[in-house]
């Protein structure tokens, strides 16, 4: 396969002042830094050819320089429930999946923060391998365009995206900074205009991490990946939880909720007959009892080469029926994706 490699920045990669610094030394208005960024955001343009309203000599000059979009599609793979799965390149060919989920009205954006994982979650595909490097703020961004551009084969249709979750590849809290400048983009008038309150930040627990997240200001929902109801079995499926520790993790969740007023989600990804006993069960409900949380059980999803399966639907049923008779909100997630490997825990590094 040809290299998709590509050496000029994406012209994502550029804050605002600093695209208008570069128009005014070109000669030009600084006022089309934002008509730029709408044909990107907003028109779907992946070619500056494709900025009709600029002048040929701007687009020229762009194109020199520039590339609107430094991501490549690799490989676009569609399930039949309608999730698209996108396999991207980015500028030093590391490789990166990112999911679009459709359900009804809802078209969710589940983006990567890092290539590969440096937390270790036990039944993870993205962490095999470790980490190699955070995603900077373009390439990040460049995956919500990607993903409603995918859904449609004319660029003037394209979908519009109601929710982010911040749930692929990586551990979004450890690459904070590029991944809140991406959202602050994502969600202002001038971006994409999605709304705050439709963004999820997935985290396995950093609870510096976590407070910072809370003094941002902005109603972000947090969910935090638990997996266990004690430090001893938790430490065995997130080996990062010796370093933290669940009373620290829940105590900045319980921080963060009386800051933002935005309810906690708590991640439970079930392994059949490691953590989805009625004995881990109650051990939750009693860890989450008190809190204005919420509990979002997942089935595992299967990840080639790793030795874990799904819980029985009988332990699955068990486990809801407790905490809900402990008073807890629960549901458990949607399985979709899993025919392409777009589920939860199922996206992962791989070769072309």
């Amino acid at each position: 396969m040809q290299s998709l490699l590509t050496t000029q920045p994406g012209l994502l990669e550029l804050s605002t002042p600093e695209l208008q610094d570069w128009l005014r030394a070109h000669g030009e208005k600084p006022w089309r830094a934002k008509q730029l960024r709408r044909w990107i955001l907003e028109g779907g343009a992946e070619s500056f050819a494709d900025m009709t309203d600029l002048s040929l000599t701007l687009r020229q000059t762009l194109a020199a320089e520039f590339t609107p979009l430094a991501t490549r599609v690799v490989r676009h793979l569609t399930s039949e429930d309608g999730t698209h799965k996108l396999l991207l390149k980015l500028y030093d060919e590391q490789l990166i999946e990112s999911v679009l989920i459709q359900d009804g009205e809802r078209r969710t954006a589940c983006i990567s923060t890092q290539v590969g994982c440096g937390m270790g979650c036990v039944f993870c595909a993205s962490g095999i391998g470790g980490v190699i490097r955070n995603l900077s703020t373009g390439e990040i961004l460049e995956q919500l365009i990607r993903l409603r551009n995918s859904a449609s084969s004319d660029p003037k249709s394209a979908i519009r995206l109601t929710h982010i979750v911040v749930m692929g590849m990586g551990e979004p809290l450890a690459n904070l900074d590029n991944l809140l400048q991406a959202l602050d983009l994502a969600t202002s008038p001038d971006g994409l205009g999605l709304s705050a309150r439709h963004v999820t930040i997935s985290t396995v627990g950093l609870p510096a991490k976590i407070r910072r997240l809370a003094e941002h200001g902005k109603p972000y929902h947090l969910a935090v990946s638990l997996h266990a109801p004690n430090d001893t079995l938790r430490s065995k499926i997130v080996p990062t939880n010796d370093k933290t520790g669940l009373a620290d993790i829940l105590a900045a969740a319980d921080e963060y909720f009386h800051k933002t007023g935005r309810q906690v989600t708590f991640e439970y990804v079930l392994l059949g007959e490691i953590n989805d006993q009625r004995e881990h069960a109650h051990q939750l409900a009693q860890l989450l009892r008190g809190r204005h949380a919420h509990i979002n059980l997942i089935p595992y999803n299967e990840v080639d080469g790793l030795p874990y399966r799904r819980p029985t639907d009988a332990a699955l049923a068990d486990f809801q029926a407790i905490l809900r008779d402990q008073g807890l909100s629960v549901k458990v997630r949607k399985r979709k994706g899993s025919k392409i490997d777009a589920a939860c825990g199922q996206l992962r590094r791989v070769s072309v």
